[in-house]
């Protein structure tokens, strides 16, 4: 009798171990949390009203997915353990983020790095990023027309009379930015940005070119589940939009494929958007000490440009396009493939390896009032980097080293424009541009709460211009321009006060060679004595990150010397200078406060946000002829913004998200003779998400522009002929759902 005792707790005993049992809570209340998605091997559960789950086996890895809350992955042994997942709008301390090729929490970050993640872009209608980037402090995306996309960091923007210019773009680590410096943002779908980091100011000591910053966009896979999902949106001025999504594990990794079609008749005349975004991506551990990663994007867009009015022409109609723009058919037809290769390899517990290497192609062409251009081109690069973590004299250090090679071939042609038709070729070239550096970086703690930071690369870029036919008779055969190597420095100290809250300071350098669209304007000039852009930014910052309440302060100054800036001749043509020097004075200040966190009660979460943004910018040193602009206001940016946000989710799945933004009155001209005047945006968006077994459902609708403002998103800068605006909608609404199926 005592040796079946003995056996039967032997054998109870056996069973306990090979059990994992878990509690999953919120980390601010200590509530349960129910229905958290959680993950062990191929087996996927969902916590019950208690929040708990519990797994057979032993020393399994398990992930714990929940909408509101961090995603976390832990590997436990069996037991019973509570798990605390952590509101992903909390809590600064737990918000890791990648800015400088450095992985740490934001509290030990050393410079102005704001996230957009997906909760941010779902607030809004989802058909475009500028919403949600338009809600952080510092950061400004223009919509001079649908799709057609200018990006300014602290008021970068001045020298891009169309496209992104003077910010760096990474797409899942591949150097998004051509050589020459331009970025189609407009080519990715929102669905192609899962989340996004934005490094405020020059960053040229990790990521080269581009005063106004850096922006990391990803979507790389991450399979977690085998899913199948879509959504449908529909809204005013003929927009419609569908997405059909796939993710398939495979082994210990995953493949994910998206295809999204959007279109649109748009607000004015002649204003229509036309895009089809593919996307496939590979996610494959190949040992634990190597992981390669793939990316297929295939882009092909369509939209027209109704251009720019003048005042009258905007009292008259808003919705009218520019004289000329109808007949001449301007417009873009952009066709893209990017192909990319990633390979992580660790040697060791504290050195490894991340390389990506990369091929594109491009197809575009652009009949416009003055011109036609087609331009086809090929393109490829590379970026990797060395990471090792070490100690020196005992402290910590973390050195990391790498490359960035970046080479773009295009066959580039201008045509007379007759009635939307190419005509006769006016001059055509064979273009090359190339830009690498190198870049290394220490960061040593010099001791439990202070951080040093030392960086530093080193810079080449050139471009080849092969003049093949000029038909004004002009001369033609090779025009090179090699700009000087640069070292750009930064240098940064972060103080970590307690837990909660850090300063920083920091002194970082940039520079903005200029794009071959500045060198080689569209009537065909070559501007070869453009100088480059640079820039000296010293900067003070302050986070507090704690429970229900995060705060950010920040001030900065950027000196920049040659700075380039745009003006319009007789015939509309574009062209560009150097204008002397620009200082620039900033402040930030972003609020995000927890009003009320209840995982157990019927509001489970009512937040309210609030994003300051001061620039003080003016021309420091800008003489032009008899006309001396010292002293003015920096062209097209306002000196106050401020955004306003209110969330709110209850139990039912019931949601809530308002937004307003404050824009004050813009300077629309270097004399500081013309602006546009402040306005007030309006936009909501409510709905309703559930989980039903497998399936997932929200149903949404909302309104942006509830007042009704006259606005334009982005202006023509010093433009001829007084055409300065853009007129963005008035109130639109819009609708839809989205369905996915866990299998």
């Amino acid at each position: 009798m005592k040796k079946a005792i003995t056996l039967l707790f032997f054998l109870i005993s056996l069973g306990l171990k090979a059990q994992i049992q878990l509690k999953i809570s919120d980390q601010i209340t200590g509530l349960p949390l129910e229905n958290v998605r959680v993950k062990a091997d191929k087996t996927i559960q969902r916590t019950n009203a208690s929040g708990m789950v519990a797994f057979a086996g032993e020393n399994l890895k398990i992930s714990f997915a929940l909408e509101g809350y961090e995603t976390l992955e832990k590997t436990f042994s069996s037991g019973e353990f509570e798990v605390q997942l952590i509101p992903n709008v909390l809590n600064l301390s737990s918000v890791t983020v990648t800015a400088f090729e450095s992985e740490r929490p934001l509290l030990e970050q050393s410079a102005a790095v704001v996230t957009v993640s997906e909760r941010d872009f779902s607030r809004f209608n989802e058909i475009s990023p500028v919403n949600a980037f338009n809600q952080k402090a510092g950061v400004r995306i223009e919509e001079r027309a649908p799709a057609s996309y200018r990006v300014s960091i602290r008021g970068s923007s001045l020298r891009s009379p169309f496209g992104v210019r003077n910010v760096k773009v990474y797409w899942n680590e591949v150097p998004f930015t051509s050589p020459d410096g331009t970025t189609a943002l407009n080519l990715l779908d929102l669905s192609n940005i899962r989340t996004s980091e934005v490094v405020k100011g020059p960053s040229g000591s990790i990521y080269g070119a581009g005063n106004g910053g850096a922006i990391s966009l990803y979507s790389q896979p991450n399979v977690a589940e085998n899913r199948i999902s879509t959504d449908f949106l529909t809204g005013d001025f003929g927009l419609s939009r569908f997405r059909l999504g796939i993710s398939q594990q495979v082994g210990e990794g995953g493949i994910e494929a998206s295809f999204v079609s959007q279109k649109s008749d748009g607000y004015r005349e002649h204003s229509a958007v036309d895009r089809q975004v593919f996307q496939l991506g590979g996610f494959f551990p190949v040992s634990e000490k190597q992981e390669i990663r793939t990316q297929l994007l295939i882009s092909d867009l369509d939209y027209q440009i109704p251009g720019a009015l003048n005042a009258d022409q905007l009292a008259e109609d808003p919705t009218q396009a520019r004289p000329g723009s109808v007949n001449q058919n301007s417009s873009i037809s952009q066709q893209s493939v990017l192909l990319s290769l990633g390979h992580l390899y660790r040697f060791s517990e504290k050195t490894s390896n991340n390389t990506t290497i990369y091929l594109n192609t491009n197809n575009f062409e652009n009949p416009f009032i003055l011109d036609y251009k087609k331009e086809l081109g090929f393109g490829y690069g590379l970026r990797t980097k060395f990471t090792h973590e070490g100690r020196l004299g005992g402290k910590a250090l973390r050195l990391i080293a790498g490359a960035e090679y970046q080479n773009g071939i295009t066959d580039a042609q201008n045509f007379g424009n007759r009635n939307g038709v190419a005509d006769t070729v006016r001059f055509a070239d064979k273009l090359r541009a190339y830009q690498g550096f190198l870049f290394q970086q220490a960061e040593l703690n010099l001791t439990e709460k202070l951080l040093f930071t030392l960086g530093l690369s080193e810079n080449f870029s050139g471009y080849e211009i092969d003049r093949q036919i000029d038909a004004t008779g002009g001369p033609t055969g090779l025009q090179t321009r090699t700009f000087d190597p640069i070292v750009v420095p930064r240098v940064a100290l972060n103080y970590r006060l307690n837990p909660f809250s850090s300063v920083y300071g920091s002194i970082s350098s940039g520079f903005s060679p200029p794009t071959i669209d500045e060198v080689r304007t569209n009537e065909g000039s070559l501007n070869l004595d453009l100088e480059a852009e640079k820039g000296v930014n010293y900067e003070i910052g302050y986070r507090l990150g704690k429970e229900k309440f995060n705060l950010e302060l920040i001030a900065y100054y950027l000196k920049l010397d040659e700075t380039i800036t745009t003006f319009t001749n007789e015939n509309g043509v574009v062209l560009f200078r150097n204008a002397g020097s620009t200082d620039q004075k900033g402040i930030e200040a972003s609020l995000d406060y927890a009003i009320l966190r209840n995982a157990d009660g019927f509001i489970k979460d009512f937040l309210i946000g609030t994003a300051y943004t001061g620039q003080f910018f003016t021309f420091a040193d800008y003489s032009k002829g008899a006309n001396d602009f010292s002293g003015n206001d920096l062209t097209g940016v306002p000196p106050h913004n401020l955004v306003s946000r209110i969330d709110l989710r209850t139990r039912p799945g019931i949601y809530l998200n308002f937004t307003h933004q404050f824009t004050d009155e813009i300077p629309l001209n270097d004399a500081n003779t013309v602006y546009q005047d402040a306005f007030q945006l309006v936009n909501l968006r409510m709905g309703w998400v559930k989980s039903l077994g497998n399936f997932d459902l929200e149903v949404f609708a909302g309104v942006d522009n509830l007042l009704d403002e006259a606005y334009s998103l982005g202006n023509d800068l010093n433009a001829f002929g007084g055409r300065f605006y853009q007129p963005a909608p008035t109130r639109n609404w819009y609708g839809g759902v989205k369905v996915g199926w866990r299998y």
